[in-house]
């Protein structure tokens, strides 16, 4: 099938080339329009209707007018992309075809589709707050949504029989789940009473736990849950704002029926490092969790789908990968940093730049800076990513070993700042200390459009030479691997990193060390190891996840961790943290024990305890299992002993006791 690319100079405002757009990107490009959307939509049309042609049209404005022209000729709705607001309109937009050649390679990647399921909501919606803010809303609602209204206060007036909404009145002290599911807790719980002439009243008082599918909070105050914007289906609005009243209200409206949600985020549960024997060792997910969807769940933890938000947090602070995103998933996120920086140097680029940005806040950021403003400059490509935390420490290594001299993350009032300040620190200490130098890798704060574009023009970095590498596996492998290409064999001594990063070693304090293995026996990553020739605990460094679990477990406070990256092969292998000579059996010679274990226990107990005292008991610590339990079972005072067995009586014997 035959790519054709219909390319848009939107009313004359920029001027891409038709010609070497072809050129750059493979795909046939006959014109440039200056109407497509508008009185030139019969080109849209007519390109459209080619049996053999994947249409590509230049143009994300008006994405909805050409899908809705491909459903009247039956055919699927084209690709869409946007090289006007990224490029076009800029004030280096002469210099924009690299940019544009990219652009349009990305967004022409394979993509996985999203895994979803279903959320069905009946309707059932609880509004909370003071009467005055509730009951005309419900009231509006009534018709939509079954409405029950709990109110804060107790009027004196209340609606009568023809209300079409539930009243009760009580204290909404807290709520768990998400749409759909959610299961309220109230305090003083008082159904309103219908019966009676006169004002109406409310019934006695009590706790009451019920379920709905929406709520709809209006009494201002502190939120039911935490990053409560993020949970779907909670509907918070000031009373005293009635056009947020009124939008939430109109939000609710809307939620009746079979919704799909997003599976935001994969969990494989081997992998986890949270917990091991009752010991708790790695939180980060937990601690990140801005809406409470990550739990504990004995040596793991769990996601709740339906509360996951899909900020990508606990993606990139995840040492073990266990936790990992899904939509899109890591590996076509590094496949899109790669396309976008191999297609704008294969179009003739220098020198690139990425931004990254989220799909709400950045792109309207973006396309203001460039309807209102300067724009992009021509060397500064544009990442969307569905949420900024999802755009961790090792996505930003895999970029500057693409080829980008820089990545810049634009933040937003909504953004996970934590989260992105630790990852963006990881980042460029690493490139930093891997001698590609600081300040590569950087939060990037506009307070408006204008802003934006003066900062991205003021600052202009120099190129970064590094071998490129094809990021392959999981996110651990991808770091390690742009680490190499970054360091070019400078590097010689391990990269000291901030304090929680996932990469790192184990110091053991060998005098204090017994070599009692329990550390080795629950590292969940297997970089603790033991010998099972002899008494050695056994350490590679490429494994450890910093969870400090062995921390956590040694009895004798002898582990500690050391947060570093070390990029030689040394890493790789097992390495000797404690030996000692190991301790023959004084029966059969085989090697049991640690020599200076078992001598430290013969001196603590020989002689000084009332059982090693005036006995051949100390000499069972010097023997290995299989001797101990022969020398029991056959000595005198054994507890079990029965003496000599009888002999068996046979009939000769019987016969014998007769005659005599």
């Amino acid at each position: 099938m035959t790519e054709k690319l219909l390319i848009c100079d939107c009313a004359g405002t920029f001027a891409p080339d038709a010609r070497r757009l072809e050129q750059a990107t493979g795909m046939r490009c006959t014109r440039v329009h200056t109407g497509l959307c508008t009185h030139q939509l019969d080109s849209a049309a007519k390109a459209l209707a080619e049996p053999d042609a994947d249409i590509v049209i230049a143009c994300a404005q008006e994405a909805e007018t050409f899908a809705a022209l491909a459903g009247d000729l039956g055919r699927d709705a084209p690709l869409c992309v946007d090289i006007r607001d990224r490029a076009g309109w800029s004030d280096e937009g002469a210099e924009a075809l690299p940019k544009m050649a990219a652009l349009l390679a990305a967004a022409r990647m394979p993509r996985e589709p999203e895994k979803t399921f279903d959320i069905a909501s009946e309707g059932l919606c609880l509004v909370a707050g003071a009467s005055g803010d509730v009951l005309d809303v419900a009231e509006q609602l009534s018709g939509a949504l079954s409405v029950t209204c709990l109110l804060t206060d107790t009027p004196d007036i209340l609606p009568g029989v023809q209300r079409g909404f539930d009243i009760a009145s009580g204290r909404l002290k807290s709520a768990t789940g998400a749409f759909g599911a959610f299961s309220v807790t109230v305090e003083g719980y008082r159904p309103l009473e219908p019966a009676g002439r006169g004002a109406l009243g409310f019934g006695a008082a009590g706790d009451a736990v019920s379920e709905c599918d929406i709520i709809l909070d209006l009494r201002g105050g502190t939120p039911l849950f935490p990053a409560h914007e993020k949970r779907d289906g909670y509907l918070r609005a000031d009373p005293g704002d009635p056009r947020a009243v009124l939008r939430a209200a109109f939000d609710a409206a809307q939620l009746v029926g079979t919704f799909e949600k997003t599976l935001h985020v994969r969990l494989e549960e081997s992998l986890c490092a949270h917990s091991r024997a009752g010991q708790t060792g790695c939180t980060r997910c937990l601690d990140a969790c801005p809406t409470g969807a990550i739990r504990p769940d004995g040596d793991h933890v769990a996601v709740d789908a339906s509360i996951c938000a899909g900020c990508g947090a606990c993606s990139s602070l995840c040492p073990s990968g266990a936790i990992t995103y899904d939509a899109p998933p890591v590996p076509e996120t590094f496949a899109a940093i790669r396309t976008l920086a191999a297609a704008y140097h294969a179009a003739g680029g220098k020198t690139p730049r990425l931004l990254v940005h989220d799909a709400g806040h950045g792109r309207e950021m973006i396309a203001l800076a460039a309807r209102m403003g300067r724009g992009l400059p021509a060397d500064v490509l544009p990442l969307e990513v569905p949420a900024l935390a999802v755009f961790g420490h090792a996505e930003a290594l895999v970029a500057l070993t693409c080829g980008f001299a820089s990545v810049s993350l634009l933040t937003g009032p909504r953004a996970d700042r934590d989260v992105l300040e630790r990852e963006t620190l990881l980042a460029d200490t690493l490139s930093d200390g891997l001698g590609a130098g600081a300040g590569r890798v950087a939060l990037l704060d506009a307070a408006d459009p204008d802003a934006l574009s003066d900062a991205l023009y003021a600052d202009r970095p120099a190129a970064l030479e590094a071998a490129p590498i094809l990021p392959l596996g999981h996110r651990r492998d991808a770091v390690r691997l742009a680490a190499r290409a970054l360091a070019q064999g400078r590097a010689a001594d391990p990269v000291p990193l901030p304090a929680g990063a996932p990469y790192g070693a184990v110091l053991v304090n060998e005098d204090a060390c017994t070599l009692c293995l329990s550390c080795a026996s629950l590292c969940p990553s297997g970089a603790l190891s033991d010998n099972p020739d002899m008494p050695q605990l056994l350490f590679k460094e490429d494994a450890c996840l910093q969870c400090g679990l062995c921390a956590h477990i040694c009895p004798e406070n002898a582990i500690t961790l050391a947060p570093r990256l070390d990029v030689s092969d040394a890493a790789l292998q097992n390495r000797v943290l404690k030996e000692e000579e190991p301790y023959p059996c004084i029966e059969c010679g085989r090697p049991f024990g640690v020599r200076s274990t078992i001598e430290r226990i013969v001196e603590k107990l020989e002689g000084r305890h009332s059982m090693f005292t005036n006995s051949d008991n100390a000499r069972l610590i010097r023997m290995c299992d299989d001797c101990r339990v022969r020398a029991q079972y056959h000595d005198d005072s054994a507890p079990f002993r029965m003496g000599e067995r009888p002999k068996v009586r046979t009939t000769d014997d019987y016969l014998g006791d007769e005659s005599g």
